[in-house]
């Protein structure tokens, strides 16, 4: 059986038991793609509020994360605030794959480019259509 926390080269490497024991305000653990943040100290600062923050704290908190649709930059903030990774008896195999798409710089780029560049172009799309069918004054 595998220990609580080990370390493999500079990375620690927690048990989801470890990480469940930090499930509260005064001391916040999450775990995001296999990785593992304590996020205690960014309770106050987070956008949308301390308590969606809590309401993963101890748990894996990957599929909430990316449901939210957090930005690019919102990803490199998570960077301080890691800790470690779980054990690799603890990993989620669908987590790991995901891990790989997000990680890829461009996929998170084009991702960024792409949420705006949708609304622009049904923007200009109705535009040209109002200018030339309904008004074509």
């Amino acid at each position: 059986m595998a220990t609580e926390s080990t370390t493999t080269g500079s990375t620690m490497l927690y048990s989801r038991a470890e990480v469940t024991k930090h499930n509260h305000s005064k001391d916040t653990w999450i775990i995001i793609h296999n990785k593992v943040y304590n996020i205690t100290h960014f309770l106050n600062e987070h956008p949308g509020g301390e308590e969606v923050l809590l309401e993963q704290a101890g748990i894996d908190g990957s599929e909430a994360f990316e449901d939210v649709g957090h930005s690019s930059d919102a990803r490199q903030m998570m960077e301080p605030y890691k800790i470690g990774e779980l054990i690799e008896a603890d990993r989620s195999k669908s987590e790991e794959r995901k891990t790989k798409e997000f990680s890829n710089g461009d996929d998170e780029n084009s991702g960024s480019w792409r949420s705006w560049l949708i609304p622009v172009a049904l923007g200009l799309l109705a535009t040209l259509l109002y200018r030339y069918f309904i008004n074509p004054y």
